[in-house]
């Protein structure tokens, strides 16, 4: 989904799709007709009551979650598998003990994954990189209810975005969309009785309690602790006469880093680690030397290379983008169809199934005022800007949830900066307008992405998209309600952010490119504009190493990705990315059942205990009931 830890295909060691009876043989016309007398099963129970309020309790709980982990590090963790296996484990409990008498089943467990889901990715599609960087650059916020307001409407926006292309992506192209594929996979497992999946479910459980033990012990103030442990050790050397840990070269004692370094690829996990030996091993202390970073700080370094790694992201994530033109040119080719009549309605054999194609159109008349009046009363964006993002998201919309389809990735990391290159042309000196035009079309191209990956699921388990579109209306209301107030909780001044508390690496590439579009290139230090031209051609020439290499060199050649990122978060939490690749490609690489059964589950469990606690931490010292 969007650039994140969600596990890729290959780490979740999905085959090929197999033969699936979704899929009509080759002498059959019409899929979709296949699909409905085939696969369809609209009589068992899907939406129900308690699928829609446990999806809303599990999503709330997985935002809580991300936005703790995308202020730590930058990324938006996965939530559907996640979610479908809380489901199962919490209903089985329920069930155990007589307070719930019906099981329940693969498609009210795809119901559940649907609502969870949209509240879980609130924190991305530029959410928790915008507001974010809007408070670092002008130290104010909207209050909460225009900020719950502001990303409902959004998200909604993006849900209604992918009705028209629905059809043509899942149902008759039938584009991969590997995390749907995989949440399809991993319920009719769970469902089947597989003790291999319920054991997954009990790990998750176990690695969740040792996560938030942990992170009570470091950052709990009882006073019946007789000590906490300490936040990072330093590692055991110097640099200019200052320890290691003054330059943020620590052992971070976080399960959270290391359970996250495990979801994603060892190539990436070496790549930050060799990017934080270089950024402040070497270039900060040259750095420090000359005088150019005043002091030994990680904000002080980081105000320095921030502008190397952000050059390293943006001009890799751009490149990247540039070459799926294929399915971006398949994605403007869609667009032509979007408000065209539909010659077929009276034989459309999933009319009463599928989403009505009126209600793409009826959903942006009616929200898309609403945005407009959002941006020109919050962020000062004129009427006739905040008109021109509304096709724009449909674009980004488009194409976002093509490349997702076919890549599960979604291009937030090129989609933002385009925009935020066309506000800066547009309206010269607005960094909100930059911002939060940016944060608009990356949200609805999210939630467009978000809900296909979710009804490539129910595709697949024959669930009705129609259900699943409202599932997901209930999610996106449930994320905005509890994502602002937590926020505002972790985040009560733009001090906080940029620190090694919270290093918000994404929110700060964000910031840095509206600064330098408003303020111009010459603002910067020249060592920092020299940095920036290094980090525009280390990303580039690392997509092209990456992309044309020989295979065998392949392995060698570090992750963009991976290095632009060591260079804007501190030292330490790129070593315990590092610890966790490293475990998990070694269980992967000697014990490849051992492997499969644990890695997502305990690695799962260790982010949502270490951040649930986190946020109830800072909730308990918020309200005066534990000391700071």
């Amino acid at each position: 989904m969007s650039p994140s830890a969600t596990p890729s295909p290959q780490q979740l060691k999905l085959t090929p799709e197999p033969p699936h009876p979704a899929a009509p043989s080759a002498g059959t016309q019409d899929p979709e007709r296949y699909w409905l007398e085939n696969v369809y099963k609209g009589a068992e129970h899907q939406l129900t009551v308690r699928a829609v309020v446990a999806g809303m309790l599990i999503g709330a709980v997985m935002c809580l979650s991300n936005l703790y982990v995308i202020l730590k590090t930058g990324w938006s963790l996965g939530v559907t598998i996640t979610a479908c296996v809380l489901s199962f484990a919490a209903f089985s409990a329920l069930r155990a003990v007589g307070l719930v008498k019906k099981e329940v089943t693969a498609l009210e467990n795809n119901a559940v994954g649907s609502v969870a889901s949209g509240a879980g990715y609130m924190t991305g599609g530029g959410n928790m990189a915008a507001v974010p960087a809007l408070l670092m650059l002008t130290g104010t916020l909207p209050s909460a209810g225009w900020l719950v307001a502001w990303f409902a409407v959004i998200s909604t926006m993006g849900v209604f975005a992918a009705i028209p292309i629905k059809r043509q992506l899942v149902n008759v192209e039938q584009l991969p969309f590997p995390t749907g594929t995989a949440t399809a996979e991993t319920l009719q497992a769970l469902h089947g009785h597989d003790e291999g999946s319920r054991g997954k479910a009990r790990y998750l459980g176990l690695a969740g309690l040792v996560g938030a033990v942990i992170a009570f012990w470091r950052e709990g103030r009882a006073s019946w602790l007789a000590w906490n442990l300490p936040s990072k050790l330093s590692l055991p050397f110097t640099i200019m006469g200052k320890p290691a840990g003054a330059w943020t070269l620590s052992f971070d004692l976080s399960l959270l880093l290391i359970g996250a370094g495990a979801l994603v690829s060892f190539k990436t996990g070496w790549s930050m680690l060799l990017g934080a030996i270089f950024t402040y091993g070497f270039l900060a202390p040259e750095m420090v030397s000359r005088g150019v970073i005043p002091e030994v700080t990680y904000k002080a370094i980081n105000g320095w290379a921030l502008w190397t790694g952000a050059s390293v992201l943006v001009s890799s994530g751009l490149l990247s983008f540039a070459f799926q033109w294929r399915s971006v040119a398949k994605s403007f080719k869609a667009l032509s169809g979007l408000f065209g009549k539909n010659t077929e309605e009276e034989k459309d054999v999933l009319a009463d199934v599928e989403c009505p194609p009126t209600w793409f159109p009826l959903g942006f008349l009616v929200l898309g005022p609403i945005v407009v009046g959002l941006m020109a009363y919050l962020f000062q964006i004129p009427w006739w800007a905040g008109v021109i993002a509304l096709p724009l998201s449909v674009v980004m919309g488009v194409i976002a949830a093509r490349v997702t389809g076919e890549t599960d990735t979604t291009p937030t990391k090129a989609l933002g900066p385009v925009t935020q290159l066309l506000y800066g042309a547009l309206l010269p000196g607005n960094l909100a307008a930059n911002v939060m035009s940016a944060n608009a079309t990356g949200g609805v191209g999210l939630h467009s992405a978000d809900l296909l990956t979710n009804l490539k699921t129910g595709w697949l388990l024959g669930a009705n998209p129609r259900k699943q579109f409202i599932g997901q209306l209930f999610g996106v209301l449930a994320g905005a309600a509890v994502v602002v107030p937590a926020f505002n909780l972790l985040v009560p001044s733009a001090d906080v952010l940029g620190t090694e508390e919270f290093p918000a690496p994404s929110s700060l590439v964000w910031a840095g490119v509206s600064k330098m579009l408003v303020n111009g290139v010459n603002s910067l230090h020249t060592s920092a504009r020299i940095g920036a031209v290094c980090g525009l051609a280390l990303g580039v020439a690392l997509v092209l190493l990456d992309r044309w290499a020989p295979k065998k060199a392949k392995p060698f050649i570090p992750s963009a990705s991976g290095l632009g990122l060591s260079i804007v978060i501190p030292g330490a939490s790129s070593i315990s990315f590092f610890i966790g690749a490293a475990i998990a490609e070694v269980l992967r690489r000697k014990k490849a059942k051992l492997a499969e059964a644990t890695v997502l589950p305990v690695s799962s469990g260790f982010i949502a205990g270490e951040s649930l606690m986190g946020i109830a931490v800072a909730m308990l010292k918020a309200f005066g009931m534990m000391p700071k």
